[in-house]
């Protein structure tokens, strides 16, 4: 283990120590301040020469700062120690910001997310590491390595001890009909439902149709992301509209931005799953809110990188949950 060393910035620290811990090692010394004109400053305060470097740094908003913060901070970390002679960078960014922006939307759109997926090629680094990408076309944006894993085995594996009564899935849009049947397929007896939606504006969305049957049942809305929860709230409302008994939200992402919490304390669900892929502020952890960790699933993925070990378990959600770290 004394091969590689493991570092973090300053987007979820708790989330690097805990995966560091689980690996039985400490995160390496690296400082990330400011100058007084707001540039990021970086002092790498160890060496990592001829060492492979694991750098753990969602680029995601965090209380008083933002995505870009996060993502500029990132860049210069790598470059650091790209300079200081590292063997290897491999980037584990749990939360891949922009990634929403994956395509022209009009005939004049950038294509944010590969800009964002080239600087980081672009910035000297291995590989990145990613878990739920928004699309899984942004792989192809980059000409390195980038693994998209899957945290739907964590999700169906809290769900499962629960012992759901008469589980559907339901997707909150067509889109996402893939990562509802994966999820139904590690419930038992569960079904799948799907929302057909339209979004007349961007965070607006309103529901057209539900193709399934709900009437009676627990309803699991699995989603990548929550954001802003308009989608999530319309969803879980047609789902009691239309006979659910119960409605419980899942996602990996917890952007829970805007009048996220506001709408999602009002809104006819009994609890919201997510994964701590993002810190999460306490003024945000709302009395029905379930934090699973991922950072089993990440020290794994870690240690099968540095051991030139397949990923695909994690990769397509076929991990055995007791094998993790």
């Amino acid at each position: 283990m004394n091969q590689f060393k493991i570092f973090t910035g300053t987007a979820h620290r708790g989330l690097a120590e805990e995966i560091a811990g689980r690996l039985g090692m400490a995160l390496g010394d690296l400082t990330c301040s400011h100058f007084s004109d707001g540039e990021i400053r970086v002092d790498l305060n160890e060496t990592v020469r001829g060492f492979h470097v694991f750098l753990i740094q969602p680029t995601a908003p965090a209380e008083g700062r933002s995505v870009n913060d996060h993502l500029m901070e990132l860049m210069i970390i790598v470059d650091a120690m790209r300079r200081a002679s590292a063997d290897s960078i491999t980037l584990l960014v749990p939360y891949f910001g922009y990634a929403r922006q994956d395509r022209k939307n009009g005939t004049r759109s950038p294509i944010t997310a590969k800009v964002v997926a080239r600087m980081l090629e672009t910035s000297g680094v291995s590989r990145i590491l990613t878990l739920d990408l928004h699309s899984d076309q942004i792989q192809g944006f980059v000409d390195i390595p980038m693994d998209n894993l899957n945290a739907t085995a964590l999700i169906a594996s809290y769900l499962n001890r629960q012992k759901l009564d008469n589980p559907v899935v339901v997707s909150p849009d067509m889109g996402g009909t893939k990562r509802a049947s994966k999820l139904a397929r590690l419930i038992p007896q569960a079904s799948i439902a799907v929302i057909d939606k339209r979004r007349p504006q961007p965070n607006v969305s309103e529901v057209l149709h539900l193709v399934g049957d709900v009437a009676g049942k627990t309803a699991v809305i699995i989603d990548d992301m929550i954001d802003t929860a308009g989608t999530i709230v319309n969803a879980a409302q047609a789902l009691k509209d239309r006979g659910t008994i119960r409605v419980i939200v899942a996602c990996t992402h917890p952007v829970l931005s805007g009048e996220a919490i506001s709408r999602l304390k009002a809104a006819p669900v009994d609890e919201v799953i997510v994964c701590n892929t993002m810190d999460i502020p306490e003024k945000k952890r709302l009395d029905k809110l379930t934090v699973l960790s991922v950072g089993p699933l990440l020290a794994q993925a870690l240690t099968r990188i540095h051991n030139k070990e397949p990923l695909t378990e994690i990769i397509e959600g076929n991990i055995a949950l007791e094998e993790l770290p």
